[in-house]
């Protein structure tokens, strides 16, 4: 969806083209990394959705947490370096996380040499990618994203922006505390078709890794390779329901960095 001009018959066609949502992404398992929240806590700390605006804001960000995936091994995420309960004039908190945790963008330079050489860090990712219409999919459940099941989205030509919801949504694994490597990612050949047969410029999903495990390194070189795809992973997708949204991704300007933390939403 590279801009409006012929936005609604494209809307109509995806509408004919895409399956309805799936029941069984309603939400994670209970196997949480905290206690259970209720209100507004646990709408921003669960698997809640979070609606503003009377429902027309969906945040897709998970809160950073610790225990979150992938650990942290800095110590707390968030620590008071002074405090006023403790005799302080004012409270400060450092922040101390390595760029590719929680939700969080990847820059071309974080599996290219070359790119990192070249200084293609997230301060000169594409804002014009990062934000507009965004299609937000069901993957089959039984699968990684290989070329088999991104050929069966039926992916119609010119959507820029897809968001891919697998079975991390239905297992929680988010929620869950540390990793789990048998996440649900994209395959080398999966990758590779997409890069081949679409328009896609933004790739999202929903855990920590755009690449399975068994294609950790070949998955992320295959979208990597000419510098215009940009992963963005950890999705808070729970109850979401597919569908066209404009998407908005903010990442932080981190000059010389590969990676960066990132502040995701929807609006219907």
């Amino acid at each position: 969806l590279g801009g409006m001009a012929g936005a609604p018959a494209l809307t109509l066609l995806l509408l004919l083209l895409l399956p309805a949502h799936q029941a069984g992404y309603a939400g994670a398992e209970a196997d949480t990394c905290g206690p259970a929240l209720g209100g507004a806590a646990g709408r921003r700390h669960g698997p809640g959705l979070e609606e503003y605006g009377g429902g027309r804001i969906v945040d897709i960000t998970h809160a950073y947490r610790p225990g979150m995936p992938p650990d942290a091994t800095t110590g707390p995420l968030v620590r008071l370096k002074e405090s006023m309960e403790n005799g302080s004039d004012y409270n400060l908190s450092e922040l101390r996380m390595h760029c590719h945790m929680g939700t969080h963008v990847d820059a071309p330079g974080h599996m290219n040499q070359a790119h990192f050489a070249a200084g293609l860090d997230v301060d000169t990712l594409d804002l014009q990618v990062l934000n507009g219409p965004a299609l937000l999919v069901d993957v089959p459940r039984h699968t990684n994203i290989t070329a088999e099941a991104m050929e069966s989205l039926n992916i119609p030509k010119g959507v820029r922006r897809v968001l891919f919801r697998t079975l991390n949504t239905d297992r929680g694994l988010m929620w869950k505390q540390g990793g789990d490597m048998s996440f649900v990612g994209f395959t080398e050949d999966g990758a590779q078709w997409l890069v081949d047969n679409t328009d896609i410029k933004l790739v999202g999903i929903d855990y920590i890794s755009v690449a399975s495990f068994g294609h950790l390194i070949t998955a992320h070189v295959a979208f990597l390779k000419n510098a215009d795809i940009i992963p963005v992973e950890a999705l808070k997708l729970d109850n979401v329901k597919t569908g066209l949204y404009m998407l908005h991704c903010l990442p932080l300007r981190l000059v010389g960095s590969e990676g960066s933390p990132i502040r995701c939403i929807l609006i219907k």
